[in-house]
């Protein structure tokens, strides 16, 4: 223990032969500005798809004639921005959590154009939070995706972070309105 005081004190009486104020205070600040940062970097959601393209589930459709296209398929119109597994797929809907997961409170929008009626709608992307990852229908879209700065727009933000759960599990596509 002695050995590890001296060696301590030394250390200490170098840095401050060497060093100064001002340059401490200039580290502590970068230190806190990196620390400050560090929720500003991308979360990383793992790219899962099956050889060729397919997701391995059958096609899935409203069968409303005004929501066309296969809910398990990246190019259905309305998951122009979505980023990460299908609900779809993994036991909900494009509008509802699978069993046992729950809606994240927070969310990232986008507009999404319906190719039957040529208009334009309003999407919340909501992430579902709390069991394991579902690993199906990886989608990863960015039309008019921004960057993180702007977190409403942006798709690359594990949302679960202020839920019960910080877990992902799959997005949603919830149409909340015709965009104007």
């Amino acid at each position: 223990m002695f050995d590890l005081d001296k060696g301590l004190e030394r250390f200490t009486r170098r840095l401050a032969q060497t060093g100064s104020r001002r340059s401490a205070l200039r580290a502590l600040g970068g230190l806190m500005l990196g620390a400050a940062a560090l929720p500003l970097l991308p979360v990383a959601r793992g790219n899962a798809t099956i050889a060729g393209g397919g997701s391995g589930v059958p096609p899935e459709t409203s069968g409303n004639p005004q929501d066309p296209g296969d809910r398990n398929a990246c190019d259905y119109w309305r998951y122009c921005a979505i980023d990460g597994f299908l609900c779809s797929c993994c036991g909900g809907s494009p509008s509802q959590c699978p069993p046992g997961s729950d809606m994240a409170v927070l969310t990232w929008i986008g507009t999404c154009q319906n190719p039957v009626d040529n208009r334009h709608y309003i999407i919340s992307y909501n992430d579902c939070c709390g069991i394991s990852s579902c690993g199906r229908c990886m989608c990863n879209r960015n039309d008019r995706d921004r960057p993180v700065v702007r977190p409403q727009s942006n798709n690359d933000t594990n949302w679960c972070v202020g839920s019960s759960s910080s877990v992902y599990v799959c997005s949603t596509a919830v149409i909340i309105g015709l965009a104007t």
